[in-house]
Parts: structure tokens; sequence; C-alpha cells
């Protein structure tokens, strides 16, 4: 029975092979039909008027001809002539009649508005809300001959030709201006569709979706639709579904891939000084599948070209290179790194940035009350060029000058008023540098309490034992290059006495001189924008060889530069919207006195606003073109410079494809169109479904039109 049930089994599956494919077709048939008799009408009410066939089928059944008399020989003719013209006249009759009804009942059927529905296509009476959103970024540029951005405003004008002129519409790109948050009519939208052009600015997909819905929410409507036009890049797609919206994305593709660009720089260390070399590193990106080789990187300061150097970077990798250059002069410094090789994707090549260098580092040292300054600190500063100290007693401090200073050095305060406490603290979080030498008969709890504010470890008692530093951090700026190389023997100092301190977790302590046994000596912490450097031991010899050791000079030496707020090398527009300057702002409210920015190509006055003795500045959408801006009153004397560059999003040029889309967004509110569909057919018969008002008119037309022929053709 096996053996045979195989033997039929071929037969089998041939024959079900045959009827699977009969049904195959017999389905589509019936899906064809099916979707004819959806059939649906926009204004079914007009289907009553169907009743006026009744008036031609009246007629025809009560047209009562008029015979007129004719004289004739012989009866026998007149009966063939009856006979031959009742049959003639009863066929015309008939088609005349078949002609009225017929035109009558598609002439109904036109006022009525016959329509096809789309599948999961819902339509909707009344007007509609739509927001269209082209995406104008500077990735849309690609393509050869017709780039991105044309083909976004092409696809665009179809969308809004497939509606119809009592419907409002939303034009939304990238720059969020004000003008294209408001709805206008169809004329309105392709007037402001044919000035946008490329521009600087980068949106993520959903801050688009929620300003477009931001649009609509007011709009009195029964439909809102948005529409997504752009070439859907990877790091821009963050779209949350909202099923109250239908959403419609229609990707742009291009076969460019390969980019190579200037990420970020940064320096190794967070202050300039003059006559010393500074290293810059530089991140370059490859968002590309190809290896660059042997390309070259550029530094210009001041128009003149500081470092050179070649570098190479794997497909979809990065790497960081160093320029070195020396500091030859003060004041501020206009830069850019530039990438020299040709690319297909220009604007991101450069990278421009600003800094300051100083003149001179303000250091304040605050003494105790009974007591003068520190021998040893003096000594040392009065060797070092470029720094500016000053000796203060603790009762004679003005608040309002602490900000000027980089550095201040807490010299063996017994203990601290609650003033001094706060100012300190909010200078720190300002940016300040703070270090901090105990008192060898300090009072804890006063010391503690600043501590505890400032968020760094505290002191628990003092130890008496000596102890001695087994361990220095090279690896951190402050003993980074003091040493070419660190002997086995290396004498490092030792405390007769020190403060024990506590190791919480969550302070961010760096040790930088550790004893032996684990206790910090020096510690460095993060506060703020400031940083707080702690001693255990104060700089006197009866405690400690500390302050006569040979590390003494370069630790005071590099505390004092690396204190200070780090200031942001570049902005990035569009990103950066205010910017906080240590410009004094305008005592006066006359307009002559409000400071302006100025690039290359452009000049405009940014938002002011003064806080306490900083500036700060709104830029807003005024900047669009990258480069060095200067800040001023007046032209010859700019107050600062600011270097600005277009966002590094818009580099990675990594994409969507249509199937990754479609596989992400599987949501029953959210449809895909492709970008070689005419979108004006498309988008109608979404909103309308297939419109057959226009072949029901054509159709009463014709049925009239052969009504005419028959009454004037057809000779009875």
């Amino acid at each position: 029975m096996a053996n045979c049930a195989s033997r039929q089994s071929p037969k089998l599956q041939a024959s079900g092979s045959k009827l699977k494919q009969l049904c195959n077709k017999a389905h589509k048939k019936t899906v064809s039909y099916c979707n004819f008799a959806s059939m649906s009408f926009l204004y079914p009410s007009f289907l009553a008027a169907l009743g006026a066939i009744a008036i031609p089928i009246i007629i025809h059944l009560f047209y009562f001809r008029r015979f007129k008399r004719v004289y004739f020989t012989n009866v026998k003719f007149l009966r063939e002539l009856k006979e031959e013209r009742s049959s003639r006249n009863k066929l015309k009759h008939l088609l005349v009649l078949m002609s009225r009804i017929l035109a009558l009942v598609f002439l109904v059927l036109a006022f009525a508005q016959p329509y096809i529905p789309q599948a999961n296509s819902k339509i909707v009476q009344g007007s509609k809300a739509v927001s269209i959103y082209v995406d104008n970024s500077f990735s849309m540029n690609a393509g050869s001959g017709v780039t991105l951005f044309d083909r976004a405003r092409r696809k665009a004008e179809e969308i809004a030709r497939a509606y119809r002129p009592e419907d409002r519409f939303q034009l939304l790109t990238n720059d969020f201006e004000g003008r294209h948050q408001r709805l206008l009519n169809k004329d309105e939208f392709l007037n402001y569709l044919e000035e946008i052009t490329v521009s600087p600015a980068v949106q993520t997909l959903n801050d688009v979706v929620n300003r477009q819905k931001q649009a609509l929410s007011d709009a009195n409507v029964q439909q809102k639709n948005l529409f997504l036009i752009s070439d859907f890049q990877k790091n821009i797609v963050n779209i949350e579904n909202d099923t109250a919206y239908n959403l419609y994305l229609i990707p742009l593709q291009t076969d460019e891939r390969q980019n190579v660009y200037v990420d970020s720089v940064w320096f190794e260390t967070p202050a300039r000084n003059l006559n010393e070399q500074a290293q810059l590193l530089v991140r370059i990106k490859n968002s590309g599948n190809n290896a660059l080789e042997g390309s070259r990187l550029e530094l210009r300061i001041n128009n003149q070209v500081k470092a050179m150097r070649d570098f190479s970077v794997a497909a979809n990798n990065q790497s960081i290179d160093t320029l070195s250059f020396n500091i030859t002069e003060t004041g501020w410094q206009q830069a850019e790194v530039q990438i020299t090789e040709p690319s297909t994707v220009a604007f991101d090549n450069t990278y421009y940035f600003t800094f300051e260098v100083a003149e001179r580092i303000n250091v304040l040292v605050i003494n105790p009350a009974s007591g003068g300054g520190n021998a040893y600190l003096n000594a040392l500063f009065k060797q070092l060029t470029g720094f500016s100290v000053q000796n203060q007693s603790e009762n004679q401090l003005d608040y309002a000058k602490l900000p000027a200073n980089q550095l201040i050095i807490l010299n063996q305060l017994r203990t601290f008023s609650s003033g001094l406490s706060a100012e300190l603290q909010q200078y720190v979080n300002n940016g300040g540098g703070l270090l901090i030498f105990p008192s060898a008969t300090a009072n804890l709890t006063s010391y503690n309490n600043l501590l505890k504010n400032l968020r760094v470890n505290t002191f628990t008692a003092l130890n008496k034992n000596r102890r001695e530093t087994d361990y220095i951090n090279t690896g951190q700026e402050i003993f980074k290059d003091v040493f070419e190389k660190l002997p086995n023997n290396l004498d490092l100092p030792y405390a007769n006495s020190s403060y024990d301190m506590t190791a919480f977790a969550n302070t961010g302590e760096e040790v930088l001189l550790r004893f032996r046994g684990g206790a910090s000596l020096l510690s460095k912490y993060d506060v703020g924008n400031g940083k707080v450097y702690l001693c255990a031991v104060p700089p006197d010899l009866q405690v400690s060889n500390l302050p006569s050791h040979a590390i003494f000079p370069p630790m005071i030496h590099k505390i004092a530069l690396s204190s200070g707020k780090g200031k942001l090398l570049a902005f990035t527009i569009g990103k950066n919207s205010v910017i906080e300057t240590d410009v004094p702002p305008a005592t006066a409210q006359n307009t002559d006195e409000v400071y302006k920015l100025k690039g290359t190509d452009e000049e405009f006055i940014p938002g002011q606003k003064a806080i306490g003795n900083k500036l700060f500045l709104t830029i807003g959408s005024q900047l669009r073109q990258s480069g060095i801006y200067s800040l001023f009153k007046d032209a010859a004397k700019p107050a600062a410079y600011f270097g600005f560059n277009y966002n590094r999003l818009e580099s990675v040029l990594v994409y969507f494809t249509p199937d990754e889309l479609k596989k992400q967004f599987n949501f029953s509110n959210i449809r895909f169109f492709d970008d070689n569909t005419d979108l004006t057919t498309l988008v109608g018969q979404i909103d309308r479904g297939v419109i057959l008002w226009k072949w029901c008119l054509l159709l009463a037309l014709t049925f009239l039109l052969f009504e005419i022929l028959l009454l004037r053709l057809w000779k009875t």
C-alpha cells in the first residue's frame, strides 16, 4: 500500500498544483470583483434621483403617434408597409429609451461621485490639513545632475497638487522658521516651496513630526496628514508613532556613501601659555566603506600654516591625530584644521575654532589674618614669568574680584567664615581652580563644612606619625612630562604629621601623590566647571619637606596653568543657541553699545543678556555660514572671537533603505511611497480612492449623443 501511495503521489501533487492555480485565478477575479463591488459614494443622497428613470419610461409607454392619412389603390400594399414600419419604430424607440435611461443613470452617479477606496484606507469627507516636510540639509545636495533636494521639492509639489483647493498646507524645513508654522492655501504653499534652499540646520525626525503636529493641532479639519521627504539618515531617524495622524514616508536614495571629515578638536591640556608647545588632538572619521590612505591634515592659525600631518583612516572608522605647534603670541587665536584632499562632500572638511592666550595668569593667595604670605610660594612665583600673584589677608578680601583669578590658594587658614565658604563654592562651580593647604591647627569642623559643600573628601583627624610618599601619578596633567624617566629609587616627599581623609567613592577623587599605606597626600577633584586640589599637609618645613622638595615648583606651576574654566573651542550652528562669554555687558541702553557678530560674509546682532559680569549671546537661526566670527562694539577692537561649524550629524552618510524603514515602522497609519511613483495620482487615490465620477459623466454624455444620433439619422 505504501508503494502504491508513493506511485500515485506525483499525480495527486500535479492535480493539486493545477487546482491551486485555478483557485488563485478565481481569487484574483474575486478580488477584482470585490474591489468593484466595494464601490462607495461621496454623496450617496444623490442616488435618490435615480427615481427620475421613470420619466423616460412613462413618456415611452404613453407616447401616441399622430397618423397621417394616405390614400392607396390597394390595401395589400398598406398592410405590408404598416408591418415593416412598426418593427423599425419599435426597435428605434427601445434604443432611444435605453439611451435616455442610461444617460440619466450615469448623470445621477456622477453627482453622487462614486469611488473605489484603496485597501486599508478610509475616505474622509471635508477639508484636510496637510504638513509636508522637505529635508533641506547638506546631505540632500547629493546626486549627480538632479540633487536629492530638487527631487524632494518636486515630490512636495506632486503631493500638494493631489489635494483640493480648500485643503490647507504647512511647509516645513530644517530651519524651523516662524513663517513655516502657519497653514497656507495651495498657491501660497507652492510659492513658499520655490523659495526654500539648502541649509546648515539639522533636525531629528522626531522633532520634525512634533513640529508638524503642533502646527496642525489647532486646525479645524476632518483629517490630518503628515508627509516626510528625506534621505532618512540613520542618525536622525527616531520617530515616535502617533495613531491620531496619517504619516507618509518618501525616502530618496543616492549612491554616495563615502565621506571623510574632521569631527572635533581639543587640546591635551586645558590652558595655553605663551612660548610653550601645544598639542592639538584632531578626531577624523570615515563614514564610507573605503579606507583613506595618505591624506593630509593642515593647521592654520591667524592665516599662517602652523602644522601639517599625513593621516590614514580605515573604512567606517576613526583616527585621532596630534598636531604640535608653538604659541608665539598672546590674545585671541583664530584657527582652522582642514583636510586638504578634495571630497565630493566638502562642507565638513574644515573645522573652525578659537582660543585665547592670556598675557598673565592671575593667582590669589589668601593668608591668615595674623600672618603674612608663604615664603616658598612667594619665592616660586617670583621666578615664574606670566603670573600675576596677589597676597591678601582673609579679612581684607573683595569677594567681587575673586572670579578674576584663575587660581586661588588657601594658605593655612585656621577657619572659614560662612561668607567666604559660599563665595569659594560659587567660584569653583563657575570654573575657578582652588588649592587648599590646611593649617596644622585647623578647625576641622569649619574645613569639612566647606569640603562637604564642594562634594570632596573631608579631613578626619591629624595623624602625627611620619609618613613617606611612594606614588606619584605621572599620567595626570600635573606631573605629566615632569620626569623623562622615573628612577626606581626616586626620593619623594615625607610628612612628620598629616591629615587623614575620607575615601568616599562618589567624589571623583584623582590621587596625585599618595603615602605608603594608601592615604592621599594630594588629590584632585572636578567640581562643577572648576577644579579643587586638596593637600594633606601645609607648606611648612616643620610639618613636611614638600615645599622644599624638587616636585613642589612644577606641581604649583602646573596647577596654576591647569586652573581656570576651560572655554569651548568651537560651536555648532543650530545647536549652541546660547553662548556664555567673559565679555563685560554693555553698560547703557543705547543701541550703539550693542554687541555684533561678524563673519566673512554676514553680520548680525545676536540676542544679548547680562547676568552678573558675564554676557550671554543668543544666536538663533541668524547664523548660517561656518567660519570665524568676531564679537565687537567697535569693529576696530573685537572683544572676542568664536568658531562656528556645521553640524556633523549630516556627515554620516548612512541611510535607511525603504525595506528597513518598512520593517522598523510597521504601523497601520504609516505608509511608504516609492521615489519613482507619481504622487499626485497615488496620494489622490489614497485620499479619495479611485475616482469614477468623470467616467460616469463621460458615459452620460456618450448616451445622450447616441440618442441624438438615433433621432436625427434614423429615418422611419
